[in-house]
């Protein structure tokens, strides 16, 4: 039942981010006087709709997307010049300027999306990315300032009992020959709460950890709070070989995906997780970087597109970093919401998290300059832009409007191209699905 929760939450919120995201195309659109015929939630065949005003309103059946029509959207054969067109190419373009001047009303050319001045086109292209921008935010901010995330706290969860290799397997138990870990040996317990470290006082565990491994091996006091009371214990760490950790505590690899490593202080102690509310600060740097890594992963998605297809002939076992498309998110979804030993609002912060990845994710790939995605709307606005201010610095005429009907028939290469990774995506996630952890 998590589980199926888990899903739906996640399928409404796929929805309600696609139809904003239609909706930051439509609403400035009609602010600037286009004529917007039809704003619709899916592709294929439709299942409900309704009229309001000059716009169809509807819902269709498969829920891969959606569009909002704006009437105009290439500009006339009159406007851009055009001749007896050559080649299949030039026919194409041909037929969908056609099209778009057949939804034109007469009379109303000057409501056409292709005679916007190239600022407003970008207000209007970029309105849907940007939607999905707003939402990743607001999910993250409700997730970290109003529910809060897991945080290592200043409280002991586990005292190792022996020191072993940092490339040792998860659960191995201590051998005759491995020396004691320096927190058994100086009494410390799970339970206890660190309160100063050196002198200095313990405010998170990041702190404490960056102390410990800075101390090498020399002894030094540790102040713990144990059962109300303050305890004075000395501790003497060990140098030994730990991962290197960035400042979330991950550990750091290098461009073979080994764990880098270096000889720092060992104390062997783990922290419990505690749910800390955090700032909006932190949840826009969270966005931020987030932002960032997505677009790394948009920029090689060739290549990883190229690896998970050999993977899946070879019969190779999946890689925990590969791509995934909606029905993989959906099943972490899924996961998430029915982990075992957790708080509902531990799921629920990392059920918003996982969504606002998402959003995070159709944020990056619209603005990839290709069309027909959003990113080749604006590379065409751009250049149009950049002929008309080009003309007027050279007092020469004002340029016909560029003829963004010539980029159909690369639309629908890449509306191909897209339409087989996602067919790819939905198979290998059903067959050989990446897990969460």
């Amino acid at each position: 039942m998590e589980t199926l929760v888990g899903v739906l939450v996640f399928v409404v919120v796929l929805l309600g981010s696609i139809a904003l995201h239609e909706v930051g195309h439509m609403v400035p659109a009609k602010r600037f006087g286009v004529r917007v015929s039809q704003y619709m939630v899916g592709f294929g065949p439709t299942l409900w709709s309704r009229t309001r005003g000059e716009t169809e309103y509807g819902i269709k059946a498969l829920p891969l997307g959606g569009y909002v029509r704006l009437i105009g959207m290439y500009p006339t054969d009159e406007a851009v010049g055009a001749g007896r067109p050559r080649g299949w190419w030039q026919r194409l373009a041909a037929d969908a300027r056609a099209a778009s001047a057949e939804e034109i009303r007469p009379g109303e050319d000057h409501r056409a999306f292709y005679r916007l001045s190239t600022p407003k086109k970008l207000v209007v292209m970029l309105g849907g990315p940007v939607m999905n921008l707003v939402i990743a935010v607001v999910l993250l901010v409700v997730a970290y300032v109003g529910i809060g995330v897991p945080v290592a706290g200043t409280t002991v969860a586990s005292v190792s009992e022996c020191i072993v290799a940092v490339d040792a397997p998860a659960g191995t138990t201590c051998g005759a020959d491995d020396p004691a870990a320096p927190a058994a040996a100086a009494g410390l317990r799970p339970g206890d709460r660190l309160v100063s470290y050196d002198g200095v006082e313990v405010t998170s565990w990041p702190q404490v950890s960056g102390m410990i491994r800075e101390s090498g091996d020399r002894t030094v006091p540790l102040v713990v709070e144990r059962d109300g009371r303050q305890v004075e214990l000395a501790v003497t760490p060990v140098v030994a070989e730990r991962p290197v950790t960035d400042a979330d505590g991950m550990a750091v690899t290098d461009d073979t995906g080994e764990v880098l490593t270096r000889e720092v202080g060992f104390l062997g102690v783990g922290p419990a997780m505690e749910i800390q509310r955090q700032s909006v600060g932190k949840a826009v740097s969270v966005a931020a970087s987030a932002t960032w890594q997505t677009a790394k992963v948009v920029v090689t998605l060739p290549a990883r597109v190229a690896d998970l297809v050999s993977t899946t002939v070879s019969g190779g076992e999946r890689d925990q970093t590969s791509i995934v498309g909606p029905v993989g998110v959906g099943r972490f979804a899924g996961e998430i919401a029915s982990m075992e030993g957790e708080t509902v609002g531990v799921r629920a912060a990392g059920l918003l998290s996982t969504l606002a990845m998402l959003n995070l994710a159709l944020f990056v790939f619209n603005l990839l300059p290709l069309p027909p995605l959003d990113g080749g709307h604006v590379v065409t606005a751009l250049w149009e832009g950049a002929r008309r201010q080009l003309a007027r610095v050279r007092g020469m005429a004002r340029p016909r409007p560029a003829d963004s009907a010539l980029l159909v028939p690369l639309a629908y290469t890449v509306f191909v191209v897209l339409g087989g990774v996602g067919l790819l995506l939905v198979y290998v996630d059903i067959v050989d699905p990446v897990r969460i952890g």
